[in-house]
């Protein structure tokens, strides 16, 4: 086990890759813990190999997940409420919100997104609230969560958005009027 977490905590980008590769069935806490800080890794091979052995990770995992939502790493954050949703951990949703409110935007894109795949319908609210958010993927993956929640948008969330000039955000707004029950 100390190889496993030196490995991890201070091995080579393959190194840990590697390691990586082996773990997606570990029980081990504190491996566990290890995996989720890698998701933070300066190299994004080795914060995608972390991401996939947490989401095919079958051990009951979900409370060093959530309790990993409240870390002071802006990656271990977003990222892990991705896997939370990867996993269909819909216990996790509570927590998830609290993250749209987060200071970082890349951490409240991911919520929004973790929330619209789990199509958590509680947050619907505070996914509309994030239409008006300061931040252009903010809007972008709330206008995605209204869509997976099979939701509508308002004429005034319409007018707010349209002020924008993304064409991917005007694509995602299109989708959202097409897929809501009467639209606009």
């Amino acid at each position: 086990m100390e190889d496993v977490i030196s490995v991890l905590e201070s091995g080579t980008s393959e190194e840990k890759i590697k390691e990586l590769e082996s773990l997606a069935s570990t029980n081990n806490f504190e491996i566990i813990k290890k995996i989720i800080e890698c998701l933070d890794d300066p190299d994004i091979r080795v914060r995608g190999e972390a991401f996939s052995s947490l989401i095919l990770n079958k051990n009951k995992i979900s409370g060093l997940l959530i309790q990993s939502l409240k870390d002071s790493r802006k990656n271990v954050r977003g990222f892990t409420s991705l896997v939370l949703a990867n996993r269909n951990d819909s216990n996790a949703i509570p927590e998830i919100i609290n993250l749209v409110k987060d200071e970082r935007s890349m951490v409240r894109a991911c919520a929004l997104g973790a929330l619209g795949h789990l199509k958590a319908k509680e947050a619907k609210d505070t996914i509309h609230n994030c239409i008006l958010d300061s931040n252009l993927e903010v809007k972008k993956s709330a206008v995605q969560a209204m869509i997976n929640l099979g939701d509508e948008i308002s004429e005034n969330e319409f007018l707010e958005i349209s002020q924008e000039t993304d064409s991917e955000l005007e694509q995602l707004v299109i989708k959202l009027k097409k897929s809501g029950p009467e639209g606009i």
